[in-house]
């Protein structure tokens, strides 16, 4: 298992999400977004706009999930 913060993945807070593959720790931090746009959350909303801009690059998107997919791997286990 390993933690990182949403902020690590790109969001706008602390919140911590674990899980045991970089895979699984997209899809939480996927949900955590759907429920801070549902509720409005202005800074999340910022996070999510600069990623829909990083997004119109594919290059760009994907040289950025390899860079948080590294970081990920790089994290200790915490069990």
């Amino acid at each position: 298992m390993k933690t990182m913060t949403c902020k690590q993945l790109g969001g706008a807070c602390n919140k911590e999400f674990t899980a045991n593959s970089f895979e699984e720790m997209a899809q939480l931090s996927k949900q955590h977004g759907m429920e801070m746009f549902k509720s409005g959350d202005k800074d999340h909303l910022k996070a999510m706009n600069e990623m829909q801009t990083l997004m119109q690059s594919p290059e760009a998107m994907k040289e950025w999930f390899e860079n948080k997919r590294k970081e990920f791997d790089a994290l200790p286990n915490s069990e």
